[in-house]
């Protein structure tokens, strides 16, 4: 599966954003679970949210709870991170991956194919 990440920008402290990973291949999207990670500068790749491939379970990071929701639109191929009450720590490039074995894993290397990232920077 190829996977296309967009959406990212520039927006201030307590602003809006919504990703979109948009998915293509031979595979059907929907045996994917998918997620979303983020990584900082001069930091490691951090756990941000999953959905498995119904989107019945969702699960996120302690530090977005709350303010993030992802959703996906199976028939549209694409998975969404929308991003409220965003802060400047919440600045990052955000990845879009999928996990082949739907185990909506919160560990990085349990997914197999990742997205380019879009960059997320959250003013002060």
């Amino acid at each position: 599966v190829q996977l296309q990440a967009s959406g990212g920008g520039l927006v201030q402290a307590g602003g809006s954003l919504r990703l979109s990973c948009a998915a293509s291949g031979r595979r059907a999207f929907s045996s994917y679970a998918m997620g979303w990670f983020r990584q900082a500068p001069g930091k490691e790749r951090e756990f941000v949210s999953a959905i498995s491939w119904s989107g019945g379970s969702l699960y996120y990071a302690d530090s977005v709870k709350g303010r993030f929701t992802i959703s996906r639109d199976n028939a549209k191929n694409t998975v969404y991170l929308q991003m409220n009450s965003l802060k400047p720590e919440d600045t990052a490039v955000y990845y879009c991956a999928a996990d082949s074995w739907g185990t909506s894993s919160t560990k990085a290397s349990e997914y197999d194919y990742w997205g380019q990232g879009t960059l997320v920077t959250v003013s002060s």
